[in-house]
């Protein structure tokens, strides 16, 4: 999987995640790659650092790998730099974009509920039509469909607005 800065024709910036570059070109073409903040399809990569493979790297991508302690709550670091208001702020509109998201994926997309994983593979295969579907599955059920070349994203819950 390759992770690529992404920026919208608004310079919103976000990331997306593409099993090669040739799958990030074609759901562009497709305008299925939009910006959670403001919906625009016109979509293209931003400039990013390259990935150095150096030991000091390869540590830090090893202690990444470790799972967390069970009952863990992990999150991305906020930004250096931000005082507490601009923290919850930044949060805030996290929150939103990422209710947004959930709100467009009911909308647009067919809810398959636990079958999303048989769903998904009859749509890779061409044995049901293409469209778009949400639902549910178990991390065994995503790490076959990611071996089958199947693919999808896991999407986190939203909390409620209150």
């Amino acid at each position: 999987m390759i992770k690529y800065q992404l920026l919208c024709q608004l310079e919103h910036e976000f990331e997306g995640w593409f099993s090669d570059s040739a799958s990030f070109s074609a759901q562009v073409k497709k305008q299925l790659v939009e910006c959670p903040l403001c919906g625009s399809h016109e979509v293209r990569r931003a400039l990013s650092a390259p990935n150095l493979n150096s030991p000091k790297m390869r540590k830090s991508a090893e202690e990444a790998k470790k799972p967390p302690a069970e009952g863990a709550v992990t999150a991305a670091p906020m930004p250096e730099g931000l005082d507490a208001s601009q923290q919850a702020q930044a949060m805030g509109q996290a929150m939103t974009a990422l209710r947004q998201l959930h709100k467009k994926i009911q909308a647009d997309f067919t809810n398959v509920g636990e079958k999303f994983a048989d769903e998904a593979r009859k749509i890779h295969y061409g044995e049901a039509e293409a469209k778009p579907i949400y639902g549910t599955s178990t991390d065994e059920e995503r790490a076959e469909l990611a071996e089958e070349g199947i693919e999808f994203f896991q999407l986190p819950d939203a909390p409620n607005e209150h």
